[in-house]
């Protein structure tokens, strides 16, 4: 794929009011997901769950792309139908989580490190034959009394740095997630500082890696107080401090950021995505890639009762889009 081809796939991810649904929970992290809703945590659950969420009616008027699991792009729907061809009938972009997780790192106590560089090239060019057309990498950033180390920010930031080479190589759209973890009782000061730290450092190692930035995404967390924070900025404070920060370390030539919930309320993530958005215009589109966010309301529902809920279970889910693509515009009104 030429990089006119990826700049028009990152282009379309973030087209005017569309964001991206985040569905790419590992095993363990939707067993707690579906276990919390009282379901059982088997394959079969899973993929009904997936396919409630992805032949949501007219999901594509405000969602762009789907960030699937290894299992999930694997999987079809009832009729049998494989979930990335009903995507891209649909006009639903299929991406895919390629990182092995956040391992310790090794020599720096309480510090992550993402693995899964290992096997990644041969692990892309079958997502590509499975259909999809970009990529998800996530990193962990710490924020405690001594952390995060700079060795931390850059053996993350080195390592989003490969991934994407690797993604462009393959001819998928690399989208790098460098999470600052809403965990602890930091301010919102001490979370911009670290935010422009790792961001700075993102693209750099991305300079150095030869990575196209025209077809890169950012998925980027917002400049917010820790959840323990007894001073809670307010929602138009974590958007000007958010534009601020990323006006300061991103290039404009990156066609967009999506911002992940990361811990946030769903109408939190939706009033902050809004109040960011009215400060505009920006030098780039800013719109999600929610994950609990666009699916918390969803699952309880279906969790309750899974072929009773069914359609209102996908009205929830439509509903959430069209109220953070709103927002994606500036346009929300609570």
């Amino acid at each position: 794929m030429s990089i006119e081809d990826l700049e028009s796939v990152a282009q379309a991810m973030v087209a005017p009011g569309k964001g991206i649904i985040a569905i790419d929970e590992s095993t363990n992290t939707i067993r707690k997901r579906l276990e919390a809703v009282g379901v059982e945590n088997t394959e079969e659950h899973r993929r009904a769950y997936r396919e409630m969420l992805l032949t949501t009616p007219d999901l594509s008027d405000h969602i762009s792309g789907a960030i699937l699991y290894d299992e999930t792009i694997r999987q079809s729907t009832r009729e049998g139908v494989p979930f990335t061809k009903v995507m891209r009938d649909a006009g639903i972009i299929p991406g895919i989580k390629v990182d092995k997780g956040a391992k310790p790192l090794a020599g720096f106590p309480g510090e992550l490190v993402t693995e899964g560089l290992d096997g990644l090239r041969d692990r892309l060019a079958e997502y590509v034959k499975f259909g999809a057309q970009f990529a998800k990498w996530r990193a962990v950033i710490t924020i405690g009394d001594d952390t995060p180390s700079s060795t931390c920010i850059e053996a993350n930031c080195h390592a989003l740095a490969r991934y994407a080479a690797l993604c462009q190589e393959a001819g998928l759209v690399p989208m790098v997630e460098p999470e600052v973890l809403m965990d602890g009782n930091h301010d919102i000061d001490l979370c911009y500082e670290v935010t422009e730290a790792t961001l700075r450092s993102l693209f750099g190692a991305l300079y150095e890696q030869n990575v196209m930035l025209e077809g890169t995404i950012l998925k980027a967390s917002m400049v917010i107080s820790g959840k323990g924070c007894p001073d809670q900025a307010s929602r138009d404070e974590v958007a000007d401090a958010t534009v601020r920060c990323l006006k300061s370390t991103v290039p404009a030539i990156l066609p967009g950021i999506v911002f992940l919930s990361g811990g946030q309320s769903d109408e939190d993530a939706t009033a902050h995505l809004n109040a960011i958005n009215q400060l505009g215009p920006h030098p780039w589109p800013l719109s999600f890639s929610y994950g609990r966010a666009m699916q918390q309301a969803a699952l309880k529902l279906w969790g309750d009762d899974m072929h009773g809920n069914y359609v209102e279970s996908q009205r929830t889910v439509a509903q959430r889009a069209r109220e953070n693509g709103l927002a994606a515009l500036g346009q929300w009104e609570g």
